[in-house]
């Protein structure tokens, strides 16, 4: 990416809409209530010939810079400070208001390119708003529909003309340097052993949790600036928003997702958006902390929130925020930990941090919890181990006998890892009861070291090699 745009404009003018067209997926929630997007949202965008980094942000409101309103424009304005160039987005259809000489007024202050965007002109009635974006002193305006996709050419062709053409094609990387380049990597993983974990892999880490539990604090204090949008108010967060990171030479990918309520609650459509798109995060991370407010901890949602992370096979990690409001933190350690064990058994050995995102208590401690759980969640155990361990499990505690005949555990193998997943060949595998996979499941977790990641197993039924052969 060569070049960097932020779009802007006044509330419910089409910027996510737009936003959307250029990165060619439904990344920002799009709805006709105005105000619908908070924080700045990045994204790689395509323009034609155009490769660039996109920007979506809040619309201008007047308000005082301790209302959520002004906060909200204290990111648009660090969106703008940061883009190389500004696409002005007005509503030709609704035409020209105060809101709009205003940004007009402070993008000509800041003395960076500007190009001035008409959207909705395919709608009816829309030339007097286009012909009036000419009085705002920023150049011609160019008519698109973000919604449909029209006037992109000339949207294309008017970012050229202000960004220049050196900065909007840079030159290519020679193709012959990239080629041995991408051969000698190819021979060199090029290997029939196990993989070992690699300590440098991008991770990506989704964080979830009640409203208001202090989600975007967390990512702030990691990040060490006010990138995301926080406050008093419940629910500021509403787009899932992507932020890259650095910890002790590891790129760390992390979401920061609206807060989920219960599912009887969450009545509006917007919520539903916003919930809808928490989860699309939960199955594209990784590993996923969800965040507990330790003053009041287990709550019905939180304990429905980790059984869905478990139940989607990521890797789990528990953080108990605002830490520094307890009281007697000692004590409720101790019975936090006891809750744990007892009110979470699908996940036996879940790794929980006491931490506070307003101090940056327990940050290293979380953010080492989270790589040692990814461990044990890309861990893979060699079939021989595994066939000694069915052995001796079934010497020990031996499968019940169903219908006066004894089930047979043959054969045992981990089939996947992210999550550990094992399959057993077995004589009738629908007849071996769920206490029994119980059994194994928490062997499994006790004698490899597997805590709080989700173990599936699987049975499956022993090849005949006589089936389906006529009796003499």
């Amino acid at each position: 990416m060569n070049f960097t745009v932020a779009i802007v404009g006044r509330p419910n003018v089409g910027k996510s809409t737009l936003f959307n067209r250029l990165v060619g997926k439904k990344l920002a929630l799009v709805d006709d209530t105005p105000g619908v997007t908070r924080d700045r949202r990045p994204g790689d965008a395509k323009l034609v010939d155009l490769r660039f980094t996109i920007i979506d942000t809040a619309g201008l409101e007047q308000s005082g810079p301790e209302t959520l309103q002004g906060r909200m424009w204290a990111q648009t304005e660090a969106a703008i400070d940061e883009a190389d160039i500004t696409l002005f987005v007005v509503d030709a259809k609704a035409g020209l208001t105060p809101a709009d000489q205003t940004l007009a007024d402070l993008l000509r202050r800041r003395g960076k390119p500007v190009v001035l965007v008409a959207n909705k002109s395919e709608a009816k009635g829309s030339d007097g708003g286009f012909y009036d974006a000419f009085t705002l002193g920023l150049g011609d305006p160019c008519p698109i529909s973000a919604e449909h996709g029209q006037g992109m050419i000339d949207l294309r062709d008017a970012i050229v003309e202000a960004i220049g053409e050196e900065r909007a094609f840079p030159p290519t990387v020679d193709e012959a340097e990239t080629n041995i380049d991408l051969r000698k990597t190819a021979e060199e993983g090029d290997d029939d052993e196990e993989p070992v974990y690699d300590e440098t892999k991008p991770l990506r880490v989704a964080i979830i949790g009640r409203p208001n539990a202090g989600k975007s604090t967390l990512i702030n204090r990691f990040l060490g600036e006010d990138r995301l949008l926080t406050g008093p108010e419940a629910g500021i967060t509403r787009d899932s928003i992507s932020v890259e990171w650095d910890w002790r030479g590891r790129t760390i990918k992390m979401f920061d997702t609206a807060g989920m309520r219960k599912k009887a609650r969450v009545q509006e459509k917007l919520e539903k958006l916003s919930v809808a798109d928490s989860l699309r995060s939960i199955r594209f991370a990784e590993s996923v902390v969800i965040v507990f407010d330790a003053t009041i901890p287990f709550e019905k949602q939180d304990l429905q929130l980790v059984d869905l992370v478990i139940r989607e096979g990521r890797a789990a990690v528990l953080a108990f925020n605002k830490w520094d409001l307890v009281e007697d933190p000692q004590a409720l350690l101790t019975d936090l930990r006891e809750k744990t064990e007892r009110l979470l058994p699908q996940a036996r050995g879940i790794r929980a941090v006491p931490m506070s995102g307003q101090t940056g208590y327990g940050l290293d401690k979380l953010m080492q919890s989270i790589i040692d759980t990814d461990k044990v969640w890309n861990r893979r155990i060699s079939t021989a181990r595994l066939n000694k361990w069915l052995d001796a499990q079934q010497t020990q505690h031996p499968p019940p006998a169903v219908s006066g005949r004894r089930l047979k555990l043959k054969y045992m193998t981990q089939v996947k890892a992210r999550p550990p997943g094992f399959m057993i060949s077995c004589t009738r595998p629908d007849s071996v009861p769920e206490s029994y996979i119980r059994y194994l499941t928490n062997g499994l977790r006790t004698d490899f070291q597997l805590p709080g990641v989700p173990i599936r197993i699987h049975l499956r039924a022993s090849d005949n090699p006589f089936e389906g052969k006529k009796r003499r």
